[in-house]
């Protein structure tokens, strides 16, 4: 975007946009907070698979709308939702729509950050602005995939402190659509092993523990380990081949 659209936003024109953010998001957690239970879509479910059937085209475009606008204002829900996605859609269909609504949404928080957000998020998260833009400078992109990787920092905080850097969104948008990709598949593989929700609500997530899906949270928490050790190896392989010459 030009200086001259970002100095568009810095008139009034900004704060219209932040009310009507603010107040969509308040708005769509107060009416549809409690539809995002366990219990309450549990409830639906019989209904849920019979409307799945006749409007394959409609429910899976309002699903990806409800993915994207609770993951772009940070609202809770999207790891119920992730699990529900499994359940409702199959792993397949579910981790293509799960994988790209998450990013869009992502997205959608970082353009937020950058063109709207500016002033507060630099004052609530300035010194993590800071540490960002170093690693940045010295990692590159990869550093954004490490922090996809690793659930060290709220993927919330990821997007909005994201926006304030030099990244840019081309990139921005296909390294965390890589970077979510391994933990979306967990996630998305976990809901559709649930027989149904009723099972799901009544004995939580050990009703659904399986060596299967044992094995997939393990390999997704080795994973990130195996990353930081070949960067580890990336760095420190340049001063090996200079010592030697």
């Amino acid at each position: 975007m030009s200086q001259a659209a970002e100095d568009t936003l810095s008139s009034p024109a900004k704060w219209i946009v932040v009310l009507v953010v603010f107040a969509a998001a308040v708005g769509g957690y107060l009416r549809f907070g409690d539809s995002l239970s366990l219990d309450a879509i549990a409830a639906q479910e019989a209904s849920l698979r019979d409307f799945h059937a006749v409007n394959p085209v409609l429910v899976h475009g309002a699903a990806f709308a409800a993915y994207v606008a609770v993951t772009g204002l940070s609202l809770p829900g999207a790891a119920v939702l992730t699990l529900v996605f499994g359940w409702y859609f199959g792993f397949f269909s579910a981790l293509i729509m799960v994988s790209f609504a998450s990013t869009t949404g992502a997205s959608l928080s970082f353009l937020l950050s950058r063109y709207v957000l500016r002033a507060p998020i630099q004052e609530r998260f300035g010194e993590r602005l800071r540490v960002f833009n170093d690693a940045l400078a010295r990692d590159g992109a990869f550093y954004l995939f490490t922090l996809r990787l690793v659930p060290a920092v709220p993927f919330f905080v990821i997007n909005l402190v994201m926006g304030l850097t030099p990244l840019t969104l081309s990139t921005y948008w296909w390294v965390s659509q890589l970077g979510m990709f391994p933990g979306t598949a967990v996630y998305v593989y976990a809901g559709a092993t649930v027989p149904d929700l009723a099972t799901l609500s009544a004995n939580g997530v050990g009703g659904i523990v399986s060596p299967q899906l044992l094995l997939a949270f393990f390999l997704l928490g080795v994973f990130p380990l195996l990353v930081k050790f070949a960067l580890r190896r990336f760095r420190s392989r340049p001063a090996e081949v200079s010592d030697r010459a």
